[in-house]
């Protein structure tokens, strides 16, 4: 079995990293997790994943954003394994540093599965899903194996947070092409990098971001987690995608107040 005492160990982040993520709302990092972590957890995940996966509808018969991944949710809640990833404090520990929080609460997490052959994921911004009452929120996105550019990795629209067009599209093959006419005129730089095993990427909830189709013959596994200050209010739904996340992420929440359910744990709390 894989050494996990490194999810309970502080990630150094450096002064330059923490500013980076504040300028530009995403950053990768190397060496957060251990080739025998990933691959420990890849599959276990991957096990859970078939197990709970209701997506059977052939390739070619789905819509754009069904054939862009499987996704299953909430995998802490169905697997103690899983649950010690998604708990990590190293992991929520970076995103409470990037986020310049007094702590971090978990909202949900949701594997991502691109199979073979899988389509490109549209340019959107999370934070249109949630109904949050700020904008200290983070994901953190965690490749299961090395990720080429032929799998799709995430790609990102360095600064993209600060604009304001967009914000009310949801994931779709419109929000593709309205999207990234729209970051092009505002002259965002497109980021699309491959990722080592063990490297990481932490995105807010207003940054732009997007994969491309997986073109190789095995599936590009990821784990991701996000997690929003630990402060964070419930704010009335703006959109039907809203009401749908306070029903399934935070059951029993109360609007303007806290987020404090057994569903939202607080996971890491920044020492005095």
């Amino acid at each position: 079995m894989a050494d996990l005492s490194i999810l309970d160990q502080e990630y150094p982040l450096s002064s330059e990293q923490i500013e980076f993520y504040r300028e530009n709302a995403y950053i990768k990092l190397k060496h957060v997790l251990t080739p025998d972590v990933v691959a420990y957890f890849s599959d276990i995940i991957t096990t859970s994943v078939i197990e709970l996966n209701t997506m059977h509808v052939p390739l070619q018969e789905r819509s754009t954003y069904d054939r862009a991944f499987l996704q299953v949710m909430n995998l802490w809640t169905k697997n103690d394994v899983v649950k010690r990833l998604v708990f990590s404090k190293r992991l929520a520990q970076i995103a409470a540093k990037l986020m310049r929080t007094e702590g971090v609460r978990l909202y949900h997490d949701q594997a991502l599965y691109k199979e073979p052959s899988g389509g490109f994921t549209p340019w959107h911004a999370d934070q249109f899903y949630w109904p949050l009452s700020n904008t200290n929120t983070i994901t953190v996105w965690m490749p299961l194996q090395a990720t080429p550019l032929e799998m799709g990795p995430l790609e990102f629209s360095a600064k993209s947070h600060t604009m304001r067009n967009g914000r009310g599209i949801g994931i779709s093959e419109k929000s593709e092409a309205n999207i990234e006419t729209m970051l092009e005129a505002g002259d965002f730089r497109h980021v699309v990098e491959p990722f080592d095993v063990g490297e990481v990427s932490y995105h807010a909830g207003w940054t732009f971001h997007r994969a491309g189709p997986n073109t190789t013959d095995r599936a590009r596994k990821v784990m991701t987690v996000i997690y929003m200050d630990s402060n964070m209010r419930l704010k009335a739904p703006k959109n039907d995608n809203q009401q749908a996340d306070w029903d399934a992420w935070c059951p029993g929440a109360t609007l303007g107040a806290r987020i404090d359910t057994p569903l939202n744990p607080v996971l890491y709390e920044t020492p005095p």
